[in-house]
């Protein structure tokens, strides 16, 4: 009786990336799902891990695997290292932004 809409006017389910939302890295203030997903496919699964590590050369390495991946992702993995490395953060240090050059 009704036919349905053209697939122009549907709505289109976004895709959700279920293991970036459930990971522990989740919880690093001011990182956005992508960096999270990013991160996983570099092989860390906890924020711990992420100690010692150098975030140029996990940018390098994200850059290498994804080739457009923005520069501001540079800035989100200084925060992260630095919330695995300090015990009680500087709020001020808590978004990538306060990490740019």
């Amino acid at each position: 009786m009704f036919d349905a809409p053209p697939p122009s006017l549907q709505k289109r389910k976004k895709k959700v990336d279920v293991e970036a939302l459930m990971s522990p890295l989740n919880r690093i203030p001011g990182l956005d799902l992508a960096t999270v997903r990013d991160l996983i496919d570099l092989g860390f699964s906890e924020v711990d891990h992420l100690r010692g590590r150098a975030p140029d050369a996990l940018y390098a390495e994200t850059c290498s695997r994804k080739p457009k991946t923005p520069r501001d992702r540079l800035f989100a993995f200084r925060l992260a290292v630095y919330v695995a490395e300090t015990s009680d953060p500087d709020r001020a240090k808590l978004h990538p932004s306060a990490w740019q050059d």
